[in-house]
């Protein structure tokens, strides 16, 4: 009679747990999420510093500003040196306009001698002029012309000497504004901005200190979507596949279980020895392969939470 009562007791407890979801999983493990370590890219103080632990923080916007005083000195002397190169140019006009206005006098000089050339030729005509005088007009006018072509080319070349000139002083301007740019750039940077949306998990720094450039200021994740890492076994290795939908189950009070829709995202391309906290001692020298399950959370997960899979 008392063997009777202890088997139906047993039988009873068996029922209950496989009610509850006891013993009906095929696979185990932890919650984890995908988690972002934000740091400064630039070293300074900390003039800004708008997070809190638990602070949920929308992605792009800016969560702190390092002081960046000395790069925006270190800009305006680049610029300095921009404009100092802009007055040491040499202006040509002023040259060029004087060998401009001895052209106009040599020009106006050949335009007598032309004309007295043709007075004299029409002389000559009437043997009223010599040949002589004819010659030594038309000598002149060609020595006029000449003396037009070398001022000429003194213009030319005063204009491609000051060019030269100013064109080696302005090419230092060149790499000062590639300085500026990057300057610039790290000006942007001393806004850090929130690479994702998420909620701030831990706080590394606190306004008013000193950061160095990549040092952690605070870690973030998104808890919308939890990632539940498991382990199965080979033999259950051919009952899984990427994309497949299975159901989650997390404990809910002490003797329920809640259900929650997952997906499988990964599975581990080569096997493990299975983890301590998964199975117990004695098949701690099995071999399992890990996937994990991507699970949409409606605040009730939580990272390390133990939750249990089961395929459909």
């Amino acid at each position: 009679m008392k063997y009777l009562k202890l088997s139906a007791a047993v039988t009873l407890l068996l029922l209950t747990s496989c009610k509850n979801g006891n013993g009906k999983f095929d696979a185990t493990g932890t919650f984890e999420a995908d988690e972002v370590i934000v740091s400064s890219e630039l070293a300074g103080k900390i003039v800004s510093f708008s997070v809190e632990e638990g602070q949920t923080i929308p992605k792009d916007s800016i969560v702190a500003v390092v002081d960046a005083a000395n790069i925006s000195l270190q800009k305006e002397q680049v610029e300095a040196n921009i404009q100092a190169l802009n007055e040491k140019t040499a202006d040509v006009a002023p040259q060029v306009r004087l060998l401009e206005n001895q052209l106009a006098v040599q020009q106006s000089q050949l335009d007598n001698l032309l004309h007295e050339q043709t007075r004299i030729q029409n002389l000559l005509k009437q043997d009223a002029a010599t040949g002589k005088q004819l010659d030594d007009i038309t000598a002149q006018a060609d020595v006029a012309r000449k003396n037009i072509a070398v001022t000429q080319q003194q213009i030319n070349v005063q204009r491609s000497n000051v060019a030269t000139q100013n064109r080696g002083i302005l090419s230092e301007g060149k790499p000062l504004e590639k300085r500026i740019a990057q300057l610039d750039d790290q000006l942007k940077r001393a806004a850090v901005l929130n690479p994702a949306n998420g909620t701030v998990l831990a706080k590394y720094a606190e306004q008013g200190e000193i950061t160095a450039s990549g040092k952690a200021l605070y870690k973030i994740a998104d808890l919308s979507i939890m990632t539940l890492r498991a382990y199965i076994t080979g033999t259950q290795l051919s009952q899984v596949k990427l994309g497949q939908a299975v159901k989650v189950l997390v404990d809910d009070g002490a003797d329920k279980y809640k259900e929650l829709p997952g997906t499988i995202t990964w599975v581990a391309d080569k096997a493990e020895f299975t983890p301590k906290t998964i199975q117990t001692k004695d098949e701690r020298a099995n071999l399992v392969y890990a996937i994990k399950v991507k699970v949409k959370n409606d605040g009730y997960l939580k990272i390390g939470m133990y939750g249990e899979v089961k395929f459909n």
